[in-house]
C-alpha cells in the first residue's frame, strides 16, 4: 500500500465520521492523519512498525489502525461507517465544493442520496432556499455534478498504465511466441481513456482476469494480418479517412503507397498530422533524452515535500544540467507562499548551494500568482531579484472568457514573466479549465517573448496538446515541467513529452530542451 492509498483510507474515514457527526477531535485526527501521509516522503510500507510513531499525524490511537491497514489493506473501523451511510451519499463526498457538512444537509433534509437525485433536485432549484447554499453554490453543485457523470468512466492514461503492461506481462509469461499490443486510444497516449484495447496474434483462445475499473478487450488475429491491423485499430478514424487504404500488410507500406513518411502512433489523430509530417519527420520530434532542465518546481519553502537542496541533488544525479526552483508566491497563503524575507533565506542558499554544484546550475524562479487585475505578485525591486518567472493562475477562476483573457495577458506583458504557467487551470477529470481565447494568449506570448508551459503532471497537462501546432507557429517555445512537490515528481515529465509528442512539439521549439548555455543566453542571465 503507498502512502497515497492510505492517506485516501484515513481521509474517507474522517469524511464518513464527519458526516454522521462524530465527535470534532476524533474527526480532526484522521483527517490530519490523511494530510500529514500524504506529503510524507518516505514508504510507509516499507517502515519498521517500531517507528510508526514517528510519521506526522500518526499519534498512539492510529498506529493500531495503521498496522491493520498495512497487514489486511482493510481498516474495520471504515467499513463500519460504509455500512451506515448509503453508497449514493458516499459518492456525493466526491462532488466538488460539497463536503460532508453540505452533504449531510442535503441527505438528511431532502432526503437525497445520490448524485442523480441532486442533480434532479439543483434542475428543478430545490436547493436555493436550503440553509448554507443558494442560486450560485446550487449552479456550481449542478455544473460539477454533470462533469463528474460526464468523466464516470475516464481514467488518466498514467493510471492505466499499470495495467496495461500487467495485461502484456500475462500474456507474454502464458504465450511466450503471442504478438500483443495496446491499440486505440492508449496507443495514442491520448490523455484520458474509456476502455483498453488489446490485439493479440499467436494464441487460439486465451482468458485473463485482471481486477480493474477501466473496460478492457482484446481480440485474437493471425501473425500474417497483425501490423495491419495494429496500424488499423491505433489510429483514429479521421486519420484513416485522410489515406488510401487497399490490401497493404503494414502501415509503414500504407504511407509508403500514400507518398509520405511514417507519422507517430501518438499523432495519429487527424488533427494536422498530414500539414506537420511535410515540415517534419519522426526523428524531429521531442523525446525524454532530449530535457536538458527542469524548470517549475516546489521545495519546503512553499508546499513541497523535499528541500531544496534534496530536490536539486536528486535531479542533479537524474543526469540534468539545471534545476529551476519557483516555490509559491506570497498571495498563495494556503500553500505556505513565500514573503519577501524568505525570497532573500531561499536566493542566498541557491548562491550557496551553486557554488558546490556547479557545473550543474539551480536557477532562482517563483511561481507567481496572477492577481485578479493581471499583476505579479511582489514589487519590482522583489521581481527583479529572480532568474525567471512562472505566472499563473490559482485564484478568482470564474471570470468570462473577455476578462480571463485580458488578465493573462497583462501578466505575460509583465517584462520579467518568462513562463505562462498551466494556462487554464484545468484539472483532468476533476475541473474544466477556466475559458481563454488560446490564440490571443499565444500571439501575446509570442509578441512578448515568453513561453508557454505543459504542465507535466497526469493530472493537468496544460497546455493541451491540441494548442502546440499554433505555439510552434507563432515560434513560442513550450516549456515541459512537472510542478514537482517532491522528488517522486520528476518522473512526470515523461507524462508531458508524450502529451507534448501528441501535438507534435519538436525539439527546437522546447524551452527545457535548450542547454544550460543557451537558456542563461534566451533570458540574458550570467
Amino acid at each position: 500500500m503507498v502512502n497515497k492509498d492510505i492517506a485516501s483510507v484515513f481521509k474517507l474515514t474522517g469524511q464518513l465520521m464527519e458526516l454522521h457527526e462524530e465527535n470534532t477531535f476524533k474527526v480532526r485526527t484522521y483527517s490530519n492523519a490523511a494530510f500529514q501521509i500524504s506529503r510524507f516522503s518516505d514508504p510507509i510500507e516499507e517502515m519498521d512498525p517500531d517507528y510508526y510513531g514517528t510519521i506526522p499525524g500518526i499519534g498512539s490511537s492510529l498506529i493500531p489502525k495503521l498496522e491493520e491497514l498495512l497487514d489486511t489493506g482493510r481498516l474495520k473501523y471504515l467499513e463500519e461507517w460504509i455500512q451506515k451511510t448509503p453508497a449514493g451519499v458516499i459518492e456525493m463526498l466526491q462532488i466538488k465544493g460539497l463536503g460532508p457538512s453540505k452533504v449531510r444537509t442535503i441527505w438528511c433534509e431532502m432526503q437525497i442520496e445520490s448524485p442523480g437525485e441532486l442533480l434532479y433536485a439543483c434542475n428543478e432549484n430545490r436547493l436555493v432556499d436550503l440553509k448554507g447554499f443558494g442560486e450560485k453554490t446550487q449552479q456550481a453543485v449542478k455544473q460539477a455534478i454533470e462533469f463528474m457523470m460526464e468523466h464516470k468512466n475516464s481514467f488518466l492514461y498514467a493510471a492505466v498504465e499499470p495495467i496495461i503492461l500487467e495485461f502484456v506481462e500475462k500474456v507474454t509469461e502464458a504465450y511466450p511466441d503471442a504478438l500483443i499490443e495496446v491499440v486505440g486510444a492508449a496507443a495514442r497516449k491520448e490523455l484520458v481513456i474509456n476502455e483498453l484495447e488489446f490485439l493479440i496474434a499467436g494464441v487460439d483462445q486465451m482468458q485473463f482476469n485482471i481486477e480493474s475499473k477501466i473496460k478492457i478487450g482484446s481480440t485474437i488475429v493471425s501473425k500474417e494480418t497483425f501490423d495491419r491491423e495494429c496500424f488499423l485499430r491505433s489510429s483514429h478514424e479521421n486519420h484513416l479517412k485522410q489515406l488510401n487504404i487497399a490490401d497493404e500488410k503494414s502501415g509503414a507500406e500504407i504511407y509508403k503507397n500514400n507518398g509520405m513518411r511514417h507519422i507517430p502512433i501518438e499523432m495519429r489523430e487527424g488533427q494536422g498530422e498530414f500539414e506537420w509530417i511535410k515540415k517534419y519527420a519522426e526523428s524531429d520530434l521531442i523525446t525524454d533524452q532530449d530535457l536538458r532542465g527542469c524548470l517549475h518546481n516546489h521545495s519546503t519553502y512553499s508546499d513541497g515535500i523535499h528541500t531544496l537542496s534534496e530536490m536539486a541533488t536528486h535531479l542533479q544525479r537524474l543526469g540534468f544540467e539545471y534545476f529551476g526552483i519557483s516555490d509559491h508566491s506570497k498571495t498563495a497563503v494556503y500553500a505556505g507562499g513565500l514573503k519577501e524575507d524568505d525570497v532573500v533565506r531561499q536566493n542566498e542558499e541557491i548562491d550557496a548551494l551553486n557554488q558546490k554544484m556547479a557545473p550543474f546550475r539551480i536557477l532562482k524562479g517563483i511561481e507567481s500568482d496572477i492577481l485578479s487585475n493581471g499583476d505579479l505578485d511582489y514589487d519590482e525591486s522583489v521581481l527583479k531579484t529572480f532568474d525567471f518567472i512562472v505566472a499563473s493562475i490559482h485564484s478568482a477562476m470564474k471570470m468570462d472568457e473577455e476578462r480571463a483573457t485580458s488578465r493573462l495577458i497583462k501578466a505575460i506583458e509583465n517584462p520579467y514573466t518568462k513562463i505562462l504557467g498551466h494556462p487554464t487551470g484545468r484539472l483532468l477529470l476533476s475541473r474544466p479549465g477556466y475559458p481563454i481565447d488560446h490564440k490571443k494568449v499565444i500571439d501575446a506570448c509570442s509578441a512578448n517573448g515568453v513561453s508557454v508551459e505543459l504542465n507535466a503532471n497526469p493530472m493537468r497537462l496544460d497546455i493541451d496538446w491540441t494548442w502546440i501546432p499554433y505555439c510552434m507557429e507563432k515560434n513560442v517555445m513550450v516549456s515541459i515541467n512537472p510542478d514537482a512537490h517532491r522528488k517522486e515528481g520528476f518522473q512526470h515529465m515523461r507524462f508531458g513529452v508524450m502529451a507534448a509528442r501528441k501535438g507534435g512539439l519538436v525539439k527546437d521549439m522546447c524551452l527545457n530542451a535548450l542547454g544550460l548555455k543557451e537558456l542563461m543566453d534566451k533570458w540574458c542571465l550570467s
